[in-house]
């Protein structure tokens, strides 16, 4: 095949956006004035992060204070998102060519029971925790469950667990039990060794919907430790096929996907590699470039830690993350030959100046490098599902269901 050496490298800075959606006055009002992207460079003007100036961040941000300048020579534009809200999960399968559908909407109270019966059903002892009006479950007093609370409210929930406690395996077993008696989009289940569930328990926390109502219980995930030591996690998703996704059209035409970090988590894979459960953005680069040096086919790397410093509303941490994603993009392209196509983007906003613990639904960045183009504008996509259309037509295979390609 023609492209059978080729590379094609997407990098995900999660959480990175560059200003609202035009319909968050309407949608998500908590969101107006949001612009992750322009906020961090206001609010650090004298810092740089070259290879980000080399790709065109400034001239998709072009109204702040930075030292840092348009590059005339870089290919840039930006996308909407296609998909409802603004999520981590839904967001990566648009860019793998899935045209999203309406997420369900509905609060952990209103499944607690469904959830219940199906984990005593099958003879697991659970056990309600109060907190106020609302009520968490809490299983062989090692998994916490209850209300995702870093994504859209009522789309995802979450079961914590402690890995001194219970296995990773077990808590895969409980977390099918869990999705089969639910219809939300997304189940996470994850946990880490953290020294007593009260850890886990402390970091309880409620929150209001859009009248100021508290609606929703579940943990601080950042604040519950279980990032800390021997994190591990899978999402189970809901009303995705993987069938009309770039990684296994790919596989139709002999090219291997690559996936590192939550990507990796969240993407159905099954005939490439994936590099699930890491965090650290050094990890997630080191990982990439050993494989760039030696092999070809499509990657995919997700920077979470740019997401969670949004979720602590943390703008120091933040721009810390982003330094390193910085000098790891740089030894990306170090890695590149003159075939090779690398596409540095974002998967929604994570402001940490908005007020809110939340994603922010903003317009992602789409910054393109190959040593063969120079100056293009890439303009203003419809949908992140341009990116993986792209991938498609690169290797010359079938497009996924949703998205045109920009090259």
């Amino acid at each position: 095949m023609r492209f059978i050496m080729a590379k094609f490298i997407v990098v995900v800075l999660d959480g990175f956006g560059v200003g609202e959606m035009p319909d968050v006055p309407t949608v998500r009002p908590q969101d107006c004035g949001a612009n992750t992207a322009g906020k961090l460079l206001n609010h650090f003007p004298l810092k740089q992060l070259p290879t980000l100036e080399k790709l065109g961040l400034i001239n998709i941000v072009d109204a702040t204070n930075s030292v840092m300048t348009p590059n005339p020579k870089a290919n840039w534009g930006i996308a909407d998102l296609a998909h409802y809200g603004c999520d981590t999960f839904m967001g990566h399968q648009e860019i793998m060519g899935t045209r999203p559908k309406p997420p369900l909407e509905k609060p952990f109270s209103e499944s607690i029971d469904d959830i219940e019966q199906a984990l005593q059903l099958a003879g697991y002892q659970v056990k309600r925790i109060f907190v106020k009006h609302l009520q968490l479950l809490m299983v062989s007093d090692s998994v916490v469950i209850g209300d995702n609370l870093e994504a859209d409210l009522g789309q995802v929930y979450n079961l914590t667990a402690n890995f001194n406690q219970i296995t990773f395996e077990e808590l895969k077993e409980i977390g099918q039990i869990v999705r089969s008696a639910n219809a939300v989009s997304r189940n996470i289940a994850f946990g880490g060794y953290v020294p007593s569930m009260d850890n886990i328990l402390n970091a309880i926390e409620l929150k209001a919907d859009e009248f100021g109502i508290e609606k929703y219980i579940g943990i601080n995930s950042p604040d519950s430790g279980t990032y800390d030591d021997g994190f591990q996690v899978v999402h189970l998703g809901y009303g995705v096929d993987a069938n009309t996704q770039v990684p296994l059209q790919l596989n139709k035409v002999g090219i291997h996907t690559y996936l590192y970090g939550k990507v990796a988590d969240i993407v159905q894979n099954e005939t490439g590699t994936s590099y699930t459960s890491v965090v650290d953005t050094d990890q997630v680069f080191e990982l990439l470039i050993n494989d760039l040096k030696e092999k070809s086919g499509f990657f995919c790397a997700n920077v979470q830690e740019t997401d969670l410093s949004g979720h602590q509303q943390d703008p120091k941490r933040y721009w810390n993350i982003l330094e390193k994603a910085d000098r790891g993009l740089a030894a990306v392209i170090d890695a590149m030959d003159q075939s090779d196509l690398l596409v540095v983007m974002a998967d929604h906003g994570n402001d940490p100046f908005i007020g809110h613990t939340k994603h922010t639904r903003e317009q992602v960045p789409l910054m393109l490098y190959s040593s063969k183009m120079q100056g293009v504008a890439l303009g203003k996509r419809r949908t992140m599902a341009d990116i993986g259309a792209s991938v498609s037509s690169y290797f010359k295979a079938q497009l996924p269901e949703s998205g045109q390609s920009i090259i």
